[in-house]
């Protein structure tokens, strides 16, 4: 699933149609069946912000596109007079010398209410660490601390990727209670995923330890990384069992 840079940086490359009126296709069955491109057509795009996972593009008269990417959806930039697209688009967004264009993309609607329920990004600049503490104090003091991570209404943007990557930087166990994780332990996450995020965002480098690599030895101490679902949706954690305390998932 694209993460929170994924967005960001999607939203950089969009910045070269704002300020420009814009012609709306909506190839895709589904996203046609939303009437887009009636009621953006011929608009002035005038702003595109990535918040946590979601993209949002401010068209004038005040009606702000929402995308979510899921599991695959993709955004492409390209110049408007590129070879024809092979395969059917959810969206394209022309302006006279770039085109934007939407594949897989399953969340298409007009609001900026959805985001309301988000919590702080983890790439704002600077990130609100003391309220995505706050939030994280706020939940059942036996929920663990790798299933609220992926919580969007906790802290927005980071995805099963940087929650692994930045629990194994911070020496914390994905299955540790937050009732029983300390401020600093939270912090030190949660400061590790921004950085991580934010090196990812700003130079194209995704630093990966343990994410998917399963059985393979702990770069750190040569320990055996270990994996399983975590949480309502059984997302897959990675951990390693001995530089980062406990040896999986606590009893019941």
């Amino acid at each position: 699933m694209p993460e929170g840079d994924s967005l960001h940086r999607a939203a950089r490359r969009l910045q070269v149609l704002v300020g420009e009126r814009i012609a709306v296709e909506t190839p895709h069955p589904r996203a046609a069946a939303e009437r887009l491109a009636e009621r953006l057509d011929g608009r002035r795009l005038e702003s595109v912000e990535a918040v946590g996972k979601n993209l949002l593009l401010g068209f004038e008269g005040g009606l702000v596109l929402r995308s979510h990417l899921r599991m695959s959806g993709r955004w492409q930039v390209r110049a408007r007079d590129s070879r024809p697209l092979a395969g059917t688009p959810w969206l394209v967004l022309q302006a006279p010398e770039h085109e934007a264009v939407l594949w897989n993309g399953p969340v298409l609607e007009l609001t900026g209410r959805a985001v309301r329920r988000l919590g702080p990004d983890i790439l704002a600049e600077p990130p609100d660490l003391a309220r995505m503490v706050e939030n994280l104090r706020r939940e059942h003091p036996r929920r663990e601390l790798g299933d609220a991570l992926l919580d969007q209404r906790l802290v927005a943007g980071i995805g099963n990727l940087w929650k692994a990557e930045a629990l194994w930087r911070a020496r914390v166990s994905p299955w540790l209670r937050l009732g029983e994780a300390s401020d600093e332990a939270l912090e030190r996450v949660l400061t590790e995923a921004a950085r991580l995020m934010r090196r990812s965002l700003d130079g194209g480098r995704q630093e990966r330890a343990i994410y998917r690599r399963a059985g393979r030895p702990c770069p750190r101490c040569g320990e055996p990384i270990r994996s399983r679902g975590q949480g309502d949706d059984n997302r897959t954690a990675y951990w390693c069992p001995r530089c980062q305390g406990g040896e999986g998932p606590p009893r019941a």
